[in-house]
């Protein structure tokens, strides 16, 4: 570890250890360059600042800037209040000023939590974090829990849509083969139209969760 790495630690989110990984430039110096949260602002922080006592991992890219050019860059943005959970959050920042290029692997490959977690044991969580904050920081922690819902989202609705034509598929090969009097390719096709009709059944279940828990987080923003 030295100048001109990007280093990450595992943070929580909500109530949930090591959910995602928070990044910033080592300067070298004892500091860390990062968006830095609540401010959301790009700052010049102290290591253990940036670290609150989690281990430090190092982020490795193929081609990269040279060390003082990657400092130079995080300095350039030092102030910076644009933070977006989707476009613009730490991993954006240090990224770009590693590489030249505004990238996230957490959001792009981002397997959603529901896949490591019940929905149902995830909602509680996030309700009580939200509900038990200040007013001020309320807000802030509904729209982060319905950025990550949305994520989770836009990652299952596409399954769920591709096995629902799968299954239909499979039912007109089905069909098909039996005008044709080839009943063992039926068989074949209806099993297979069964496989994807279990995959669609089980994620449409997470689609009803994910879409209760965003009505859920709504009503409860209306009270705090």
């Amino acid at each position: 570890m030295g100048r001109g790495d990007q280093i990450y630690v595992m943070r929580e989110w909500m109530a949930l250890q090591g959910v995602y990984e928070h990044h910033g430039i080592d300067c070298g110096d004892g500091t860390v360059i990062h968006y830095r949260k609540p401010s959301e602002t790009i700052e010049r922080t102290s290591m253990e600042t940036f670290t609150r006592g989690g281990k430090i991992y190092i982020c490795h890219h193929e081609v990269c800037y040279i060390a003082e050019t990657v400092v130079m860059r995080a300095e350039s943005r030092l102030g910076e209040r644009k933070y977006n959970l989707l476009y613009n959050n730490c991993e954006h920042f240090a990224t770009w000023c590693k590489t030249g290029t505004s990238y996230s692997t957490q959001i792009t490959n981002f397997i959603p939590i529901i896949k490591h977690l019940n929905p149902d044991a995830l909602s509680d969580p996030i309700e009580n974090a939200i509900l038990d904050a200040k007013p001020k920081d309320s807000s802030i922690l509904l729209n982060e829990a319905l950025a990550e819902i949305k994520v989770a989202w836009n990652d299952i609705q596409p399954q769920y849509n591709q096995a629902v034509r799968d299954l239909n598929e499979w039912q007109r090969v089905a069909e098909l083969a039996l005008r044709k009097n080839r009943e063992d390719l039926a068989r074949e096709a209806l099993y297979k139209k069964l496989n994807y009709k279990q995959k669609a059944i089980e994620l449409k279940s997470h689609l009803d969760k994910l879409a209760q828990m965003t009505e859920t987080l709504l009503k409860d923003a209306k009270v705090l």
